[in-house]
C-alpha cells in the first residue's frame, strides 16, 4: 500500500499560519521602532521582534512554538474554568435526551431501528451506523489472497469518493484484555457430563492453568463506522417523509447497502452495533477494569444502558499535557504524522495491532482509528493545483537566496503529480488522519506501553506524534464509535 505524502511546503517555506503571524508582528514591531526612533529602534525594540522571529522559526515535540503555546494557553483557560475536569453525578438533574458525555457531544442521541444503532449528532446534522467486522485469519492468508482482499475492500471505500452525502468512514481496532468464560465454561460443561472429580490433580491442574493464563486474554475487534451528511442528503430525507423516521429509513438503507458491499469484499458483518454495544464499547475505553463485567454478562443483558455511555470522572491534570485521566484508565492519544515512506506490505499493520509491553510482554490495551473523510474530484484537484502553486513559489524564493531545493521538496512535487494522475485514472481521494490511544492502569504503566507501541510503531514504518494540551478531545475522538473527527 502507498498512502500520499503529507506536503512540507506550507503557506511560504514551510512555515504554517501561526509562524507565518508572529514574523508578521515582528515585522510590524521593527518597521513601528525604526519610524518613531529612527535606527535606534532596531535596539529599542529588539526584545520584542526577536521573541517573536525566535518564536516563530522553532517548534515543540515536533509542532510550531506559536501553534503549541495557543494550545497550551487554551489548556490552561479552561482549567481557570474548571473546564478540564468532569465528574458525573447520577442524582444532577439532567435535560432529557442528553447523554453522559462532556461537553457538546452530550447533545448525541442513540436511535435504534431493528437491531442496528443510528447515532445521530446535532451538532454537524449526521447520522452514522456501526458494524462490527470479521475477516478470518487474514495474516494465515498467502500473499495473493491478502492482495485479494486489499483490492476489493478498496473497491468498498472507492466509490464513496463519488457519492455525495458521505461525510466520513472511520475503520477502527481495539485491542482490550478479555475473559476466558467461554473456555470456563466448556469445562464445567465436560466436566459435569462426563462426571469428572473437580479436586483431582489434574482438575486442579487445568484450572491453575486457566488461572494463570487469563491475564494473556486478548480480544482484537474491527468496527466500521459510516457517517451520512443529513444537509447534503436533505432532498432524499424529504422523499422519504422527513422527521426521525426518515433518518432511520435512510440509516437502515445506508447499512444494508454498507453490508452488501462488504460481503462482496468477503468481508463479513458479525454484528451491527446496538445503543447497548455502542454505550459498552465507550464505556470499556473510559473504564478498562470494567470489561471483565461486560464480557461475561449473558446474550440478553449484553452491552451497557446508553445512560453509563461516559465517564464517571475525566480529568486532564494540571502539569501533564500529554495524558488524561479517566475511571480506571490512564489514557495518550496520539496522531499518526509518517507513514511507510516506501510502499508497504499488505498487513503491514500487524505489530501495531499485536503490540507489546517491553517488560511484562502483556499486550498493549489501545485503540486505533483511521478516519477517511470523502473529498469531490473537483475540490481534490483544486487542492492539487492550489499546492503546486506554493511549491512552485517557495522554488522561486529558493532560487533568489541561491538555495538549492531538497530531496523532501522534489518528493512533495512527486506526490503531487502521482495524486493528479491518480485522479485522472478515475481513483478517488480521501482526507484521513489515523489516531491512536494507548491505555494503563496508571502513569508508569502508560509510559512502559507507550515505548511498547513506538517500537511497534518503528517496527511499521510509521510515526506518531502525541497531541499535547488536546487529550481529552482526541480520546472522545476515538473512544466513541459515533463517527467523531478532529481538526
Amino acid at each position: 500500500m502507498r498512502l500520499a505524502r503529507r506536503s512540507r511546503q506550507g503557506i511560504v517555506m514551510g512555515l504554517d499560519p501561526w509562524q507565518l503571524t508572529f514574523l508578521t508582528a515582528a515585522a510590524l514591531t521593527v518597521l513601528i521602532g525604526v519610524n518613531r526612533f529612527g535606527p535606534p529602534g532596531l535596539l529599542y525594540t529588539a526584545p520584542v521582534y526577536l521573541a517573536f522571529g525566535v518564536t516563530a522559526l522553532t517548534s515543540i515535540h515536533g509542532v510550531s512554538t506559536p501553534k503549541m503555546g495557543g494550545l497550551w494557553l487554551t489548556k490552561q483557560l479552561r482549567h481557570a474554568a474548571g473546564a478540564t475536569t468532569e465528574t458525573f453525578r447520577p442524582e444532577r438533574p439532567s435535560l432529557a435526551g442528553t447523554l453522559n458525555l462532556p461537553g457538546t457531544r452530550a447533545s448525541i442521541q442513540l436511535w435504534q431501528v431493528g437491531n442496528v444503532a443510528a447515532v445521530y449528532n446535532p451538532g454537524d446534522r449526521s447520522v452514522s451506523v456501526v458494524a462490527e467486522l470479521e475477516v478470518q485469519g487474514f495474516l494465515m492468508h498467502d500473499l495473493p489472497e491478502r492482495f485479494d482482499l486489499a483490492e476489493q475492500f478498496d473497491r468498498v471505500l472507492g466509490p464513496f469518493t463519488q457519492r455525495p452525502g458521505i461525510k466520513r468512514v472511520t475503520l477502527q481496532e481495539r485491542t482490550l484484555p478479555t475473559t476466558i468464560r467461554a473456555a470456563r465454561e466448556h469445562y464445567d460443561t465436560v466436566r459435569r457430563m462426563r462426571d469428572l472429580n473437580p479436586e483431582s490433580p489434574v482438575a486442579r491442574n487445568y484450572r491453575d492453568v486457566m488461572d494463570q493464563s487469563e491475564r494473556f486474554e486478548v480480544a482484537h475487534r474491527n468496527y466500521i463506522t459510516f457517517t451520512l451528511d443529513l444537509v447534503t442528503l436533505a432532498p432524499q430525507l424529504k422523499s422519504l417523509g422527513g422527521g426521525k423516521d426518515a433518518i432511520l429509513q435512510l440509516a437502515t438503507i445506508e447499512a444494508g447497502n454498507l453490508a452488501d458491499a462488504l460481503a462482496a469484499a468477503k468481508i463479513t458483518v458479525r454484528r451491527w452495533l446496538s445503543p447497548r454495544d455502542v454505550a459498552a464499547l465507550a464505556r470499556l475505553a473510559f473504564d478498562p477494569e470494567f470489561a471483565a463485567t461486560v464480557q461475561n454478562r449473558p446474550e440478553d443483558l449484553a452491552g451497557v444502558d446508553p445512560v453509563a455511555i461516559g465517564p464517571m470522572f475525566l480529568d486532564e491534570p494540571r502539569g501533564r499535557n500529554g495524558i488524561v485521566v479517566t475511571d480506571s484508565g490512564v489514557h495518550s492519544t496520539m496522531w499518526i504524522h509518517e507513514w511507510p515512506r516506501s510502499d508497504a506490505p499488505v498487513g503491514f499493520l500487524a505489530p501495531v495491532v499485536f503490540a507489546r509491553h517491553p517488560n511484562t510482554g502483556e499486550a498493549i490495551t489501545h485503540i486505533f482509528s483511521i478516519v477517511l473523510t470523502p473529498v469531490p474530484v473537483a475540490k481534490a484537484l483544486k487542492r492539487i493545483r492550489d499546492e503546486k502553486k506554493v511549491w512552485r513559489g517557495n522554488e522561486k524564493l529558493r532560487a533568489k537566496r541561491g538555495a538549492d531545493g531538497s530531496a523532501a521538496d522534489a518528493a512533495d512535487w512527486r506526490a503531487l503529480e502521482q495524486q493528479e494522475q491518480e485522479l485522472a485514472n478515475g481513483h478517488g481521494e480521501f482526507r484521513y488522519g489515523a489516531y491512536l490511544t494507548v491505555t494503563g492502569p496508571d502513569e508508569e504503566r502508560l509510559d512502559q506501553a507507550i515505548a511498547g507501541m513506538r517500537n511497534a510503531l518503528s517496527r511499521a514504518g510509521m510515526e506518531a506524534q502525541v497531541l499535547y494540551c488536546q487529550q481529552a478531545e482526541a480520546l472522545m475522538v476515538n473512544a466513541l464509535p459515533v463517527g467523531l473527527g478532529m481538526r
